[in-house]
C-alpha cells in the first residue's frame, strides 16, 4: 500500500467510525521538545551528578516524595518543567478532530497538559498532569506553577503547612480511579482506536489496547510495536504529519 493509499483508507476509517479514541504515549510530545523517558536523551538515561546516586524511578516515585522530600523536589522542578513548552501539529490536530466531532475522547500517559492547551477537553490523563496541585494534608488545590515557583525548597500550603504536590502518578502509587474510569467509558465501545507515540510495552499501556474491541486498529510509532500485525494501518512517521493528513 502506498503512503497515498494509506491516508486515503485513513481517512475513510475516521469518517466512517462512529467512535473513535486515541490513545497516546511519550512520543506524542516528543514534537514539542519534550524527551520521551526512555529515549538517549530521556530522563532514564540521561544523568546529572547531582542525582546520579539515584535510580530515575526512584526520583519520580511516592517512595522519594516521603522519604527524600528536598531531593524528589529539585529534580522535580529541573526535568518537568512545562510551562513554555507548547502544543504541537498533533496535539492541534486531536483537538480539531474532536472539535469537529469526529474524534470520541483521548487517553494519555502524559503529564504536560499539551492536549488541553491545544483545546481538547475529553482527555484522560491516567498518569495525571504537572498542571496541577494539592496539599498532601487538607488537599487545598494550588496552581500549575506553585511548585516552580515557590521560594522554600519544599513547596507548603498557605492554609496548613502541609506539603504541596502535584497531582502526578508517582512510582509506587496506584493510577486515579477517576481518571480510569473516565478512559474506560473512552474505550467502551469504540469503533476506531489509534494509538501514537507509544511502544505498547509499558503497562498500562499494552493493557489498554489488549482490551480494544472495536474492528479498527492504527498505530502511529517510530518504532515497530508488538500490536503491529494486528492493526489495519501502522505508520512509522512523525505523530503530527500522520494526523494532519486527516481532512475534517
Amino acid at each position: 500500500m502506498t503512503a497515498a493509499e494509506k491516508y486515503e483508507k485513513l481517512n475513510e476509517l475516521v469518517t466512517e467510525s462512529k467512535k473513535t479514541v486515541f490513545f497516546g504515549g511519550a512520543g506524542v510530545s516528543t514534537e514539542s521538545g519534550i524527551p520521551d523517558f526512555r529515549s538517549k536523551d530521556g530522563l532514564y538515561n540521561v544523568r546529572d551528578v547531582q542525582f546520579e546516586k539515584y535510580e530515575p524511578e526512584y526520583l519520580l516515585s511516592i517512595d522519594c516524595l516521603e522519604d527524600d522530600t528536598d531531593v524528589f523536589y529539585e529534580y522535580y522542578r529541573q526535568k518537568l518543567e512545562t510551562s513554555g513548552i507548547k502544543p504541537n501539529r498533533a496535539h492541534y490536530a486531536l483537538a480539531e478532530l474532536e472539535k469537529a466531532g469526529k474524534l470520541a475522547g483521548i487517553i494519555t500517559q502524559n503529564i504536560d497538559g499539551l492536549h488541553q492547551k491545544a483545546g481538547s477537553e475529553n482527555v484522560a490523563e491516567i498518569h495525571g498532569s504537572t498542571l496541577r496541585n494539592y496539599c498532601m494534608r487538607c488537599g487545598k488545590k494550588y496552581p500549575a506553577d506553585y511548585i516552580f515557583r515557590s521560594k522554600t525548597p519544599i513547596p507548603h500550603c498557605t492554609e496548613c503547612g502541609g506539603t504541596v504536590r502535584p497531582e502526578v502518578t508517582l512510582y509506587g502509587e496506584m493510577l486515579p480511579e477517576e481518571e480510569l474510569a473516565k478512559a474506560d467509558s473512552y474505550m467502551r465501545g469504540a469503533e476506531l482506536l489509534i494509538v501514537g507515540g507509544t511502544s505498547l510495552t509499558v503497562w498500562p499501556a499494552a493493557g489498554y489496547v489488549s482490551r480494544f474491541r472495536g474492528p479498527h486498529l492504527v498505530i502511529i510509532n517510530r518504532d515497530s510495536t508488538a500490536y503491529d500485525g494486528a492493526a489495519e494501518l501502522v505508520f512509522h512517521e512523525s505523530i503530527g504529519e500522520v494526523l494532519s493528513h486527516i481532512k475534517i
